[in-house]
């Protein structure tokens, strides 16, 4: 599967969507302003990031399929994929939005945040909200004569709610304006990155080219929720890590989860390993905005060689994932090589 050519196959499809939205304000009567900040609200949140949850819909579908290319799509069906992708696309825009309000970001994805542009302010709130909306609006129009509908509302619905779990837990534990280590810890952690991350960036795709492809039995589901949900974990794990440890070139950006109070995996090991002194420096250093502290609590996670404890977790976890995945039980049309495709994409990855 060409890569480039499933891109800009699936960007293709954008545009179409965003008129087919803006019809139905158009029946409902809006006028034109309001069609033009919905319209701008969409091509401005939705589809400027990476694009690897919605792209990888279709490309799970062509596997579940056996299919070598994209030519051996047929139209609708490569639609109906590449809008299920859309969709995803549009609950992480949803998130973005509202998770930007909420930290008080400053830009996302090389441009300011959507609650910053001009005029937009709190308006954002209700243009969350619209995002999500837009979610339902589409899966209505392509699937509900389909039969697993029902199976596609549900899971939009479950894995929005646990996205929000998570995003609670991060919210009420680590925020930026009061830091309280004794509130951290590794089984706190790993519930906000498997809630927060996860189920919506690794599971929601599969499960979904899943119920499209037929192939929907719960066995399959777990079978592949079962492998996603901790390799999901492991890519937060990685972004944690690579905040503190990784170089600004290769990564693309200077880590700031030191100075912003983040829950990461970093901090939380620290707390496991550290002495009752070094305890103390994280407690004087930790979630400030000063890059002097940053520096004493770097010094320290190198100190504790978070780094070798780090590898050591990547090389147990890819063993154990490598191992699940092998056991994979293909007979009812679910395929192992889903789960290896998302393994691959991230194993011992540096940026």
């Amino acid at each position: 599967m060409d890569k480039i050519i499933g891109k800009q196959k699936f960007l293709a499809l954008f545009p179409e969507l965003v008129e087919e939205l803006l019809d139905v304000l158009r029946d409902n009567g809006m006028p034109a302003d309001a069609i033009a900040w919905f319209k701008r609200n969409l091509e401005y949140n939705t589809p400027g990031g990476k694009l690897n949850r919605g792209i990888s819909v279709v490309d799970t579908y062509a596997l579940l399929k056996n299919y070598k290319s994209y030519d051996d799509f047929d139209a609708v069906e490569f639609k109906k994929a590449g809008i299920l992708g859309w969709c995803i696309e549009l609950l992480q825009a949803y998130f973005l939005v509202a998770d930007d309000m909420m930290d008080q970001s400053i830009t996302r994805r090389g441009q300011p945040c959507w609650y910053r542009v001009e005029n937009v302010k709190e308006i954002a709130i209700n243009d969350a909200f619209m995002l999500e909306g837009a979610i339902y609006i589409l899966l209505r129009k392509y699937f509900r004569a389909d039969s697993y509908y029902v199976d596609l509302l549900d899971l939009f619905h479950e894995v929005t709610f646990q996205t929000e779990m998570g995003q609670l837990l991060d919210l009420i534990t680590a925020p930026e304006d009061h830091v309280d280590l004794n509130k951290f810890s590794l089984e706190k952690h790993s519930f906000i990155v498997i809630y927060k991350t996860a189920f919506y960036s690794f599971y929601l795709p599969v499960a979904l080219a899943m119920y499209m492809a037929g192939v929907s039995d719960e066995k399959d589901l777990k079978q592949a929720r079962d492998v996603l949900i901790p390799l999901g974990e492991y890519f937060q794990i990685q972004d944690d890590y690579l905040d503190c440890f990784g170089r600004p070139e290769d990564i693309g950006k200077i880590g700031t989860d030191i100075q912003d109070n983040k829950c990461s995996w970093v901090i939380n090991t620290a707390l496991k390993v550290c002495t009752p002194e070094q305890r103390t420096i994280l407690d004087e250093n930790y979630g400030r905005k000063d890059t002097e502290k940053e520096k004493i609590c770097k010094k320290l996670f190198n100190d504790l060689k978070i780094d070798s404890l780090y590898h050591e977790y990547e090389d147990n976890v890819a063993k154990k994932l490598v191992e699940q995945i092998a056991q994979v039980d293909e007979s009812r049309g679910f395929k192992g090589d889903v789960l290896t495709t998302f393994f691959n994409k991230i194993y011992k990855r540096s940026k």
